[in-house]
C-alpha cells in the first residue's frame, strides 16, 4: 500500500494505493480516514484501489481549515482530483458521508464514473444523525473540550457503529489518532458544522436517471443509516442490494470480505456494460 499526495487548486490531497488496471477510489465517512479499507483494499483483484482521504479528514484535517469541505464541495474535490491525476473515469465507492460524495460527483460528471457502490451511506434526507447535529449545535462550546471528552465521544460513536467490542476498539486505535495529532475536537466541530443536507436532497431526483452499473450492501441493523434508505438507494439505481444481516454501520471494518466480493461483482458488471456498448 502506497502512500502519495499531490497538490491540486492548492489542497495538499492525499490518499492510499495499490494494484493496477482500471481505477477504483474508495470514500470514507466521518470520523474515519482512508484506513477504514485497509481490510478490503487488498481483496479487491483486477483493478487499481485508491481510498482517497477527503481534504479537513485524517491526516488532511488541517486542509480543512478555513475551507469549504461540505459533501457538495468535497465531491468538487474528488472530480478535480481525478482530473490532475489523468483519471477519466473510476469506479466510485462510498461509505456514510463519501456514499454521498460520489452520488453528487456521479450527478455532475457521470461521464467520470463507470461504476457506483454505496455501503450504509448518506442520502436523501437520512442526515446528519442527531449525535453530529448536536456536536455542530454545541460546537463553540465543544472545540474547546478536552481531548478526553472527544475520546469518550468517538468511541460511542465506535461502540454503536460496530459489531464487536474488539472491532470498535481496533476502529478508534485507526482513527481517533489523527484528531489527537490536528486539532482534537475543534477538528470534529468543523466536520460537523459543514454538514448540510441539502447536498444530497437537492440531487436525489437524478439518481433514477443514472445510467450506471450500480451496487449497494447495508449493514440491517445500522443505527446510524436505516436499511429503508439503502433499498431506496437500490431501487433509484436499479440494483442489486445486499443485506448484511445484524450487520453495522462500518461495514467495510466489520465485513470486509462481503464489501470486497461485492466491489469485485460490480468490476465485473462494468466490464460486461463495457463490452455491450462496445
Amino acid at each position: 500500500m502506497n502512500s502519495q499526495t499531490a497538490h491540486v487548486n492548492g489542497i495538499e490531497m492525499r490518499w492510499e494505493e495499490t494494484g493496477s488496471g482500471d481505477p477504483i477510489i474508495l470514500v470514507h465517512g466521518i470520523p474515519t480516514c482512508p484506513s477504514l479499507w485497509r481490510d478490503v483494499m487488498p481483496l479487491i483483484k483486477g483493478h487499481r484501489v485508491i481510498a482517497w482521504e477527503m481534504p479537513g479528514y485524517g491526516a488532511s484535517i488541517p486542509q480543512g481549515e478555513g475551507r469549504d469541505i461540505s459533501l457538495a464541495k468535497q465531491a468538487d474535490y474528488l472530480l478535480e482530483w481525478m482530473k490532475s491525476q489523468k483519471i477519466e473515469r473510476a469506479i466510485l465507492a462510498g461509505h456514510d458521508l463519501g456514499g454521498g460524495v460520489v452520488q453528487i460527483a456521479a450527478v455532475r460528471q457521470p461521464q467520470m464514473v463507470s461504476g457506483l457502490f454505496l455501503t450504509n451511506a448518506v442520502c436523501y434526507d437520512s442526515w446528519p444523525v442527531p449525535l453530529v447535529s448536536a456536536v455542530a449545535k454545541a460546537g463553540s462550546v465543544l472545540k474547546h473540550a478536552p481531548d478526553g471528552s472527544l475520546h469518550g465521544l468517538l468511541k460511542m460513536i465506535f461502540s454503536k457503529g460496530h459489531e464487536t467490542d474488539a472491532a470498535a476498539q481496533a476502529s478508534l486505535d485507526t482513527h481517533a489518532p489523527h484528531y489527537d495529532e490536528n486539532g482534537g475536537a475543534e477538528a470534529f466541530v468543523r466536520q460537523a458544522q459543514s454538514l448540510n443536507v441539502e447536498d444530497t436532497t437537492s440531487i436525489s431526483d437524478q439518481l433514477p436517471s443514472l445510467d450506471i452499473p450500480s451496487r449497494v450492501v447495508w449493514g440491517t441493523a445500522d443505527e446510524f443509516q436505516e436499511l429503508k434508505y439503502g433499498e431506496r438507494l437500490a431501487a433509484d439505481l436499479r440494483a442489486p442490494l445486499k443485506r448484511i444481516e445484524g450487520g453495522k454501520h462500518f461495514t467495510p471494518e466489520d465485513h470486509p470480505e462481503v464489501i470486497a466480493a461485492e466491489i469485485n461483482a460490480l468490476g465485473q458488471d462494468v466490464k460486461a456494460a463495457s463490452v455491450a456498448v462496445g
